[in-house]
């Protein structure tokens, strides 16, 4: 029998950094903000429910994951007190569950699959807990894990808590925990705030699971994985990873994109084989493209479906609703909106359809 896995997914940051009026789990990474992506990532890995805990007052989030995620259940932590005291907005989820409790950040959309079935497979070899560790260039003002000679994790101490030694560590947290504790209540329940930020530290989960007689595990990632997004800078650094791991997925699927690096992709664009992809190509969301289309430079696309062996551009624009059958021909300035396009069609230049 597969092990229950609840998600619980932080997104109560305000995001001041960002300077806008859009909560920062809302700015987009490929065409899709950030929390949705984190939603799409707990429904890949299996989660039988999902926890979102927002701040007051954050009703646009609360729609946002509804609209994602209909079967979700929101919860409201009433003051900025740490990540402690936001697992424990969650609860009235957590009491009673029986089985894997995993903990994902909003603003951490790079964070794969993968690592979420090593931290559950970190649970099942007998830890009590897990966390995602990385090494990154600068460890400064990340907390530091803290191991034994054999490996196994003893603590987690944050940079303002750190001594001189433990700031020498290079292996840093990631913030994603894994849990498998009958009663990760009670454990959430002992956590102080006597540190110096005055905050209720989930990491601090880690010592008391240990004195209860508790294994903790690490299991590592690339820094890639857990980049944080606290401001656009970061914004536009999560948006590139993305887009070359998506490049990269498109090549290896049979693909061939001319000038990778110039080619942009929405979250849901599909591609088929043996599609060639010249420079300077944007896909926005909604766009499926067949075996065997050529499109041509300095193309936009968008909410199109292009039938197989169908040639478009350069300098074309698909907009919603259009739909080209096999072997279209769409030439140089042309866009086309709310088309059905038959077989063997063409739209040489200079047309608005």
């Amino acid at each position: 029998m597969t092990t229950p896995l609840l998600i619980v997914v932080l997104a109560a940051g305000k995001g001041t950094r960002m300077k806008s009026a859009s909560p920062k789990v809302l700015h987009q990474v490929a065409g899709r903000s950030m929390l949705a992506h984190v939603l799409a990532l707990a429904r890949a890995s299996g989660a039988t429910r999902t926890a979102v805990v927002i701040g007051p007052g954050m009703d646009a989030v609360r729609d946002a994951t509804l609209k994602a995620m209909p079967d979700a259940e929101v919860f409201v932590q009433e003051f900025q007190l740490g990540t402690g005291d936001a697992v424990k907005a969650a609860l009235p989820a957590i009491v009673g569950h029986q089985g894997d409790v995993v903990v994902l950040y909003a603003d951490t959309p790079l964070t794969t699959t993968d690592n979420v079935a090593r931290l559950r497979a970190s649970l099942a070899a007998g830890n009590q807990v897990a966390v995602l560790g990385f090494e990154p260039d600068d460890p400064s003002g990340y907390g530091r894990l803290l191991t034994d000679a054999g490996g196994a994790l003893e603590a987690i101490r944050e940079d303002k808590d750190a001594s001189e030694d433990e700031r020498k560590v290079r292996l840093c947290n990631s913030g994603v925990l894994g849990f498998r504790v009958s009663d990760l209540a009670g454990v959430l329940s002992r956590i102080t705030n006597s540190n110096a930020k005055g905050e209720y530290y989930l990491t601090d989960a880690i010592e008391l699971i240990r004195a209860d007689g508790g294994r903790a595990g690490v299991v590592t990632c690339a820094a890639d994985d857990v980049l944080g997004v606290n401001s656009r800078d970061q914004l536009a650094e999560a948006e590139a990873i993305w887009q070359c791991r998506r490049r990269m997925e498109a090549m290896r699927e049979g693909a061939t994109l001319i000038a990778p690096e110039t080619v942009w992709f929405s979250h849901d664009t599909v591609v088929g084989r043996d599609v060639v992809i010249e420079p300077n190509v944007f896909f926005g969301p909604g766009v499926t493209v067949g075996d065997g289309v050529e499109i041509k430079a300095n193309c936009h696309l968008e909410g199109a479906v292009i039938g197989a062996g169908a040639r478009i551009g350069p300098f074309a624009r698909l907009r919603p609703g259009a739909a080209l059958g096999e072997d279209v021909h769409i030439g140089n300035f042309v866009e086309v909106k709310n088309v059905e396009m038959g077989k063997g069609a063409k739209a040489n230049h200079l047309a608005y359809l």
